[in-house]
């Protein structure tokens, strides 16, 4: 029996990630989100002309939170659709919760993914003749 050392009962483990839930709910926002996108689905003339693609879903433990990283095909100015996206929100929820079996739908916050930009900004650094003549073995 596991103890904490600062008072009686048991210790409970330290979670490390997302559930198996949790997981598979933010897949299948994820390929709902993207299908919606890529169909064009949208009156919103900054969204309509946008190629948008969802990188990533992260959803809360309770399920009624989830984020939505998404990336503009193309450019990396995906600040500049956040509003467009937030004006979008109720139609996109509305749509996830069509698709999805939930007893609630999870409000979504849409935020640009920097990922590829930050991944290209380190492949531009290794490139640099400084840092590849200090990795070079001699």
């Amino acid at each position: 029996m596991l103890r904490s050392g600062d008072g009686p009962g048991l210790k409970k483990p330290a979670k490390t990630g997302p559930s198996q839930r949790q997981l598979r709910v933010a897949e299948e926002i994820r390929h709902v989100l993207s299908g919606i996108f890529a169909r064009g689905e949208f009156r919103d003339p900054d969204l309509a002309t946008s190629n948008i693609t969802v990188t990533e879903v992260r959803i809360g433990p309770d399920l009624k939170r989830a984020t939505a990283f998404f990336s503009r095909l193309g450019r990396s100015d995906g600040e500049a659709l956040v509003p467009a996206l937030v004006r979008a929100t109720p139609y996109l929820r509305g749509q996830v919760a069509k698709a999805l079996r939930l007893r609630v739908a999870p409000d979504l916050t849409f935020t640009p993914d920097q990922a590829l930009d930050y991944a290209m900004k380190i492949e531009e650094l290794m490139h640099r003749p400084e840092i590849v003549r200090d990795l070079r073995k001699e």
